[in-house]
């Protein structure tokens, strides 16, 4: 047991170093970048193609998409007109930060403002690795249940902002909105939540508007 945490210990500082460069060179760039996770299946590419589409004219985007195998998602992306770099993790169950450090070398960062790094959808390890964004960003669906927040707490604790789509399926699911935001207040009292649909578009005038301020250096 103890050789496995010094291993784990030993790993996860490796990754906080590289997360650190991977800041500063962020920094250096005036590029700010959100770490986009969830569970697959929750809707996550579609919520950055819609995010794209809205906010592509307005604030110079590109992303880094992380997945297991293909290229499917960054096709997607890329069909948008905008930066992207596909990393294939060949069966690891999230980013880390070198990954990310070699995706940057092959992006313009210095005409990107905001850079989406879209994690491989798993609910557990992505939330502990640094790939030196500014912030964790979570996207969770009504067709998941009410209940993650409980199950599984530190991709709740750790994200500064919890998207909640598919909202166009909640009235076929028994999905409790109240019992979903009450945990996670328990969690993480000044997470942002934002009730959205990807195939509708509601609530993206809200979330659209958060990334514009956060861009320019609010909230």
């Amino acid at each position: 047991m103890s050789k496995k945490v010094e291993m784990k210990t030993r790993i996860l500082k490796t990754n906080e170093d590289w997360a650190g460069r991977n800041r500063e060179v962020l920094a250096g760039k005036g590029v700010k970048a959100l770490n986009l996770m969830s569970s697959p299946g929750s809707g996550k590419t579609t919520i950055l193609e819609r995010t794209v589409e809205s906010l592509r004219d307005e604030i110079r985007l590109g992303v880094i998409e992380g997945d297991l195998q293909t290229e499917l998602d960054a096709e997607r992306i890329r069909r948008l007109g905008i930066p992207v770099y596909q990393i294939e993790t060949g069966g690891g169950c999230h980013l880390d930060a070198e990954m990310v450090a070699r995706a940057m070398e092959q992006l313009p960062l210095e005409e990107i403002d905001l850079l989406f790094i879209e994690n491989v959808g798993n609910l557990v390890c992505p939330a502990e690795f640094d790939l030196g964004e500014d912030l964790k960003v979570m996207v969770a669906s009504v067709t998941e249940g009410h209940d993650k927040p409980a199950k599984y707490p530190l991709m709740f604790r750790e994200a500064s902002v919890i998207l909640v789509n598919k909202m166009d399926l909640v009235s076929a699911t028994d999905f409790d909105m109240e019992a979903f935001a009450r945990d996670v207040a328990k969690i993480n009292p000044k997470a942002e939540v934002f009730w959205v649909s990807a195939k509708t578009g509601a609530g993206f005038e809200e979330w659209c508007e958060w990334l514009k301020g956060y861009v320019k250096g609010k909230p």
